[in-house]
This record gives C-alpha cells, sequence and structure tokens, in this order.
C-alpha cells in the first residue's frame, strides 16, 4: 500500500533559515527542516513533497497541483501568510486539510503578523515551536486522516 503524500510546502526566506534572524528562527537550515519531516514522516507511514520557493504565484501553483495528487498539505507561507488572498482562496480550493507552520510565534510579534489569511482556512495552526512544529503537524496530518479513514 502506498503511504499518503503530504505536501510540505515553504515560503519566501525560508532558504535562509540558519543565517537570517538566528534569535528568531533558530540555527536550523531548511536541509535540517527536511531531514525532520523525513524522519517524521516515515515514523507516521507517510510520504512527503518536501518544496520551497520565493514565488507566490509557484507557492499557488504547487498548492493547485496537490488536488488529487496529495492527501494534505503542511504550509509554512511566510510573508505570503499576512498578504495574500490567492493562496488562501488556493487552499480553500483544494478541499484537503492544511496545517499552518510558524517557527516563531507570529503573535507575540509586530502587530501586521498577526493576521494570517491562511489561518482563516487552514485545519490548524502550529506557531512558536521552532522547527518541531513541522514534525508536531505531520503528527497531526496523520491524525486526521485517520479520522477521516484515510488509507
Amino acid at each position: 500500500m502506498t503511504p499518503p503524500l503530504i505536501a510540505v510546502l515553504n515560503g519566501p526566506n525560508l532558504n535562509m533559515l540558519g543565517t537570517r534572524q538566528p534569535e528568531v528562527y533558530g540555527r536550523a537550515t531548511l536541509d535540517d527542516v527536511e531531514a525532520l519531516c523525513a524522519e517524521a514522516a516515515e515514523e507516521l507511514g507517510l510520504a512527503i513533497d518536501f518544496r520551497q520557493t520565493n514565488g507566490e504565484g509557484e507557492l499557488i501553483t504547487w498548492v493547485q497541483e496537490c488536488r488529487g495528487r496529495a492527501a494534505g498539505i503542511v504550509i509554512n507561507p511566510a510573508g505570503y501568510s499576512h498578504t495574500s488572498v490567492a493562496l488562501m482562496d488556493a487552499l480553500a480550493a483544494v478541499g484537503l486539510p492544511v496545517v499552518e507552520v510558524h517557527i516563531s510565534n507570529i503573535h507575540r510579534r509586530e502587530a501586521f503578523r498577526h493576521l494570517s489569511y491562511v489561518s482563516k482556512v487552514a485545519t490548524g495552526v502550529i506557531a512558536g515551536l521552532g522547527i518541531q512544529g513541522y514534525a508536531l503537524a505531520l503528527r497531526a496530518m496523520a491524525g486526521l486522516l485517520a479520522e477521516e479513514g484515510e488509507p
């Protein structure tokens, strides 16, 4: 049996993890995040498709491609959380469970970061737990799929 595929999508500037504002985002790199997700997915019986882009249009295209291909989406939309109605609409349109992840606690930061359009359509949100939030998001996704009876 093929394990359910979870798209793990990352937005702008996450390719700079480890060097960009380490006091906010920590010293782990995006490669570290991918390794953590691969390990968690294997433990949970999931497959992942891990991607990062700095382009809003590319991120939206990836979300749209999940329909009929993936069982769920774990997404760190980064700065697009607070600006992209188009991303929110794409996530709503695919009809999949979505877990939004933020490495930092966006609610303890600048006021403009408190609003996430993605949160309005996400099944759940994990923020402020560092890169461990990704592993928790995959665990939550496995639970959501089990509730839905996903193989």
